[in-house]
């Protein structure tokens, strides 16, 4: 009986080890409940930033990592790129309130197999986990109908970012050109082109609209 139990134990799949990175303490108490409760899974670590998400995943490499986008040190997407050098295979789960059209595309193109959002549904959250250790990639309907959306116009360029980000802080266009060392003129030539690529005609609905994309933060 028990060569035949260890015969069966030794056939049993292992658990997906899964690396959780969050930097609210309750949510990541949450998430390891959850994952822990799976007879398939296994939580290998938690990291409360993007930084200690690049560390444990050295120590521990586990098989998926579910991160948060936005975290303080090192975001999400600097702690996917950051593993990535060191492994190009490494699979990783975003899991976020910000569903930017802006977010999910930096997700993506660091190597984010999976998006979720934090309101998604406990069996979502472990199929998707599941799903992305099989290889496949996760990203819902409606996400992925707003990234289509979003990268649809011409990208700004990082000056124009600059340019946005300033007049969401309220300044004016001869304290951006102050700033930036660049002619009144010029600032004006950058907010007509930040205009067209936003398909809006004002300071305020660009601010708006940069906003709701992710472009800039509030």
């Amino acid at each position: 009986m028990e060569r035949s139990m260890s015969r069966a134990a030794l056939r049993a799949p292992r658990p997906i080890r899964v690396l959780i990175a969050d930097d609210h303490v309750t949510v990541r108490e949450g998430l390891a409940a959850i994952i822990g409760r799976q007879p398939d899974m296994v939580v290998a670590a938690e990291a409360a930033n993007g930084q200690e998400c690049v560390d444990r995943w050295q120590e521990c490499h586990p098989d998926v990592v579910l991160l948060d986008i936005r975290m303080p040190v090192l975001d999400g997407v600097g702690a996917i790129e950051a593993i990535r050098r060191v492994d190009a295979s490494a699979l990783f789960i975003v899991l976020t309130t910000y569903d930017s059209d802006h977010d999910i595309y930096r997700a993506i193109m660091a190597g984010a197999r999976g998006y979720m959002l934090k309101d998604a549904q406990r069996e979502e959250l472990l199929d998707c986990i599941r799903a992305v250790h099989a290889g496949e990639t996760r990203i819902p309907a409606l996400l992925v109908a707003k990234l289509a959306a979003g990268v649809s116009g011409e990208a700004l360029t990082s000056r124009e970012l600059e340019v946005l980000t300033l007049l969401a802080q309220g300044h004016s266009n001869k304290d951006i050109g102050v700033r930036l060392s660049i002619g009144e003129t010029t600032v004006k030539s950058h907010l007509r082109s930040i205009f067209a690529k936003l398909q809006v005609l004002s300071r305020t609905e660009a601010i708006t609209v940069a906003s709701r994309r992710g472009l800039i933060h509030l």
